[in-house]
């Protein structure tokens, strides 16, 4: 396989060390719809088949010239497994929830002891494995799945998590505790299998849902847990919107790195804090303004802001829409190949 380094230089960066060259790939959910006619590969079948799975994955390398391989094209999979019902999607549109075994029942239930077999969880361990064959030592392997503030809201739907909140604060408290479990051992046999960073997406964490104080004392506590139970394994914290408020705790939970939002006011501000905690920073070009809408040449002028206030790694800012077009995930390698050849 070509270019051999991309997995050494993804992992030295989220441990700290100058790579190569700077990364460039997506840590966000990427479900194409010009890379599944690429690959042949196609949701809702990609989704639930791991062999399909494996092959959308991987063509983010092959047909985008991503330097990542992330997996599963959505992030209910934890909550599918812990009873949610899931509308299934189409080719353009995500698996969503569309009802939580809380919404009427206020009794947080003990993890499953089958959680890993549950669902479409057994799907994702073998696509990992199927991926990591394939990729061998070349590629690295980012799977991906709803961190513990998206998966309680999952289970109790979000008007009850956001009242539960402020009035009932001790049921947050235990059902975090519960989703971040969960979380923790699906992880953890994602590491085991393959995987080389796990990525905890929380789009409910972001202080455009809560505030950043409920974030401190109901969220943080559990998401601190989960880099310290990985057993070494490298993780990253994506949350969404304008995340300045929290970004210092976000960089206090552990982390080997930081995926921001363009919803992120100041951005350099957001790196040196991340950098001052020892997290790299990913991100943060557009996914609506630039990438699903842009040209090649806006993607390139926001990649090279993104990449001239220091980011880590340069990626999209959150999930890309399924109609992004290919020519524009092309132009975030070629300005990352611009800027590193300036240097």
């Amino acid at each position: 396989m070509e270019k051999p380094y991309f997995r050494k230089d993804l992992l030295s960066t989220l441990e700290g060390k100058t790579p190569a060259r700077i990364p460039v790939g997506t840590f966000t959910t990427a479900p194409v719809l010009d890379l599944m006619d690429l690959s042949g590969a196609a949701r809702p079948e990609a989704d639930s088949q791991p062999e399909k799975m494996a092959v959308l994955a991987f063509s983010q390398y092959a047909n985008a010239s991503f330097e990542t391989l992330r997996y599963p094209f959505d992030t209910v999979v934890l909550g599918e497994a812990l009873g949610c019902t899931i509308d299934p999607g189409t080719k353009a549109r995500t698996p969503a929830v569309l009802s939580g075994p809380l919404d009427s029942s206020s009794v947080v239930p003990e993890l499953p002891a089958d959680l890993l077999e549950r669902g479409r969880i057994p799907a994702v361990l073998q696509a990992t494995e199927i991926l990591r064959e394939k990729a061998g030592s070349n590629l690295p392997l980012i799977v991906g799945m709803e961190g513990p503030a998206d998966l309680a809201t999952y289970l109790c739907g979000a008007t009850r998590f956001l009242k539960w909140t402020i009035k009932r604060p001790h049921i947050i408290t235990r059902l975090v505790e519960l989703c971040t479990d969960a979380c923790i051992l699906y992880a953890r046999e994602c590491l085991k299998r393959g995987a080389d960073v796990v990525v905890i997406a929380d789009a409910v964490s972001s202080p455009d849902m809560i505030s950043p104080d409920a974030f401190r004392s109901l969220i943080k506590p559990g998401m601190a847990r989960i880099p310290k139970a990985l057993g070494g394994g490298k993780s990253v914290l994506h949350i969404c919107g304008a995340a300045d408020s929290i970004i210092y705790d976000m960089a206090e939970c552990g982390f080997d790195g930081l995926s921001l939002e363009e919803g992120i006011k100041d951005l350099k501000s957001a790196v040196h804090t991340a950098h001052e905690a020892g997290a790299a920073v990913i991100g943060n070009v557009s996914t609506s303004r630039t990438l699903f809408a842009g040209k090649p040449e806006d993607v390139k002028r926001e990649a090279f802001e993104c990449l001239q206030m220091g980011v880590d790694v340069l990626a999209p800012g959150c999930g890309l829409a399924p109609e992004t077009p290919l020519k524009n995930l092309k132009a975030l390698v070629e300005a990352r190949n611009e800027f590193c050849g300036r240097k």
